[in-house]
């Protein structure tokens, strides 16, 4: 049984950067297309970002050349380092295969961006 769990959100002034994990309890993780999602307060949840198996990436218009999604197929790892963050991109970030898969949400990270 896969799961994923998020860490590394929290409290951030514009402009800062931040650097969340998801970590993977099974090696099949490996062989996932995985994303990056969000919902911000009153929203719908968006994918923000997807990395294939091997390593290819896509991003929303809103934030390339901000955040940088990667894996780590070793640790059974992935990430996403957010940079020049703004208020908007204040939500709870989930890790999710990509499409995502009903059972594999977690309870994601809260991130904050705000002075």
């Amino acid at each position: 049984q896969v799961q994923f769990v998020e860490s590394g959100g929290g409290l951030v002034q514009p402009g800062g950067s931040l650097r969340l994990s998801c970590a993977a309890s099974g090696s099949i993780f490996i062989i996932y297309t995985m994303g990056w999602y969000r919902q911000a307060p009153g929203k719908q949840r968006e994918l923000v970002a997807m990395i294939t198996s091997s390593g290819s990436t896509n991003y929303v218009d809103s934030v390339k050349g901000r955040f940088t999604i990667s894996r780590d197929n070793a640790k059974i790892s992935m990430y996403l380092q957010m940079d020049s963050l703004k208020p908007e991109d204040t939500a709870v970030y989930y890790c999710n295969t990509n499409p995502p898969t009903l059972k594999f949400w977690g309870q994601g990270t809260q991130v904050t961006v705000s002075s």
